[in-house]
């Protein structure tokens, strides 16, 4: 697994780094095989210190916790916890889904994303050729997975939404977290 660890403004020494590999590994590797890609940065709030970290799976989920405490060690630590509970969960609403999985790794499809501006301008003067202003434009990865394991994943990474291409059918899918606190799914089959 391949580690990124870093401070804001914090000087990260090698106890730490060594302290973080060896406890996040052994978090890791209890609950998932085939991690790849561990980013771990702390830095400090006020009086407290806040580590947050990210865990990339084969698998295609991310794992994301932030743990606050007095200390740097004590702020891993509580990171460590949330992680390993997030992990915990994985592993067990997986093997409740595992005879459905095929034992391929998830496949990722190439999506863009972009953020729209919003006028200043009264409603009440709108054109024919309204064409709102795009503001930022990114690339993302769109997993091919089950509905099941995009819940997971939503879950998992802390989102409120998650677009991914349904493993069933092929077409794209889109979850989200309702007001309510349900999770809505959107699956727009186009019946030709």
């Amino acid at each position: 697994m391949r580690y990124q660890i870093s401070g804001k403004q914090i000087d990260i020494g090698e106890a730490l780094q060594t302290h973080v590999k060896a406890e996040l590994g052994e978090t890791v590797e209890k609950y998932a095989q085939r991690p790849t890609e561990a980013v771990v940065v702390f830095s400090r709030n006020g009086h407290e210190m806040v580590c947050e970290a990210t865990i990339h799976l084969s698998t295609g989920l991310t794992a994301t916790a932030k743990g606050h405490a007095g200390e740097i060690y004590a702020a891993f630590e509580s990171c460590r916890e949330r992680l390993d509970k997030q992990m915990r969960r994985h592993k067990r609403r997986l093997r409740d889904h595992h005879h459905d999985r095929h034992s391929r790794p998830v496949e990722f499809g190439e999506g863009a994303a972009y953020i729209l501006a919003a006028t200043e301008e009264p409603e009440e003067s709108e054109t024919a050729d309204l064409a709102p202003i795009v503001i930022a434009e990114m690339e993302t990865r769109v997993p091919e997975v089950s509905v099941g394991e995009a819940v997971l994943q939503m879950e998992l990474s802390g989102q409120k939404m998650l677009v991914f291409r349904n493993e069933g059918h092929g077409g794209v899918n889109v979850i989200y977290r309702r007001d309510d606190g349900n999770i809505g799914w959107i699956d727009p089959r186009n019946s030709k």
